[in-house]
């Protein structure tokens, strides 16, 4: 459950920092909306970063690097998914789909291993 619980607050988090970083590039947002966005969003994306690897380290055995790779692969999974829909960028590219279909991996061996 803790696993669970703190993938969440990962997903949530990435989804924040997609938001306070790349809002300033769609289209009909003034660029200092976007920065106050950004301003508004830092605390709370600090405290779930701080909570989702507390609940992340503590589901998978006390490891920090195990925290980092889950946190890695599900920025690689919500970034994508992020950028085209609202920057109408591809994310079906070769490239691209080798990095979200090795961050499924990385996110797994993490898991199940």
């Amino acid at each position: 459950m803790q696993l669970i619980f703190g993938t969440c607050l990962f997903t949530l988090m990435h989804i924040c920092v997609w938001w306070g970083t790349n809002a300033q590039f769609i289209e009909g947002w003034k660029k200092s909306n976007a920065l106050l966005l950004s301003l508004t969003l830092a605390i709370p994306i600090t405290l779930l970063a701080f909570y989702g690897a507390r609940y992340t380290y503590n589901a998978l055995d006390n490891q920090a690097w195990a925290v980092r790779f889950v946190g890695f692969g599900i920025s690689y999974l919500v970034f994508p998914i992020l950028t085209w829909y609202f920057l109408n960028e591809s994310m079906f590219t070769l490239k691209t789909m080798v990095c979200v279909f090795l961050s499924i991996l990385i996110i797994l061996i993490q898991m199940r291993w």
